[in-house]
């Protein structure tokens, strides 16, 4: 009978320590580092300098899917591009039904010499399946292609959200990405001018080897054409 009394508080010790145990891996009720990861990536972390698009042509291309989101975020574009001095007749928009339309529209675009530069913008939110995963892969290997292919900046204006609310966070007010976007196409474009000789050989880009190069004088000479014709 005196052992009834000890195999209790045995007992009760044993609940006690596994409650302490269980405890130890409840997550606090804090922030978290993985909530303020998540809030970093709605704020912009990029700044820019002055730059003048007086003379650059942008092209937007932007899916129909998710309309009002990407219709936010192609506002913002446009702010951005405006306030860089870009003109309203040198900015082209278009439409694609979803995200992966957007590489061969940028592609037909880029190939058509109309643009100094092209933003892909659209919006992708997961779901139940891998669906997600898979698009997003071959969106941004795509337009990544597309760019260094043609020699063309191609912008990946693409969000890739877990949900609506950082898709809200990350598309409107004074975090929306589109502005960030619209000023990397500008700046992207004054870069691919200068480096290919659009611009007056006397600029800054001189010194990393972009100005426009002499002729020799064997490329001066006449070289006799074959007789295909």
């Amino acid at each position: 009978a005196s052992k009834f009394p000890t195999m209790i508080r045995t007992t009760f010790v044993l609940l006690g320590l596994l409650a302490a145990v269980a405890g130890a891996f409840v997550p606090s009720s804090g922030p978290s580092f993985g909530k303020s990861l998540l809030r970093m990536g709605a704020d912009s972390e990029v700044s820019f300098g002055d730059l003048d698009g007086e003379d650059v042509r942008v092209g937007i291309i932007r899916t129909r899917w998710n309309d009002e989101h990407v219709s936010n975020l192609v506002s913002g574009a446009k702010k951005a591009m405006k306030e860089c001095n870009v003109k309203d007749e040198n900015i082209f928009v278009t439409e694609v039904p979803g995200a992966f339309e957007l590489p061969l529209a940028a592609r037909f675009l880029a190939l058509s010499g109309t643009v100094d530069a092209v933003i892909c913008c659209g919006v992708l939110i997961k779901g139940d399946t891998l669906h997600f995963e898979y698009i997003c892969d071959a969106v941004s290997s795509g337009i990544m292609s597309v760019g260094l292919q043609t020699s063309t900046p191609c912008i990946f204006g693409v969000l890739t959200c877990l949900n609506e609310e950082q898709v809200v966070k990350r598309s409107s007010g004074d975090s929306n990405h589109g502005e960030d976007w619209g000023k990397t196409a500008v700046e992207m474009a004054l870069l691919r001018n200068e480096a290919m000789g659009a611009k007056s050989p006397k600029t800054k880009m001189d010194s990393l080897g972009f100005g426009t190069a002499e002729k020799l004088d064997a490329d001066k000479k006449e070289v006799a054409k074959p007789g295909f014709f």
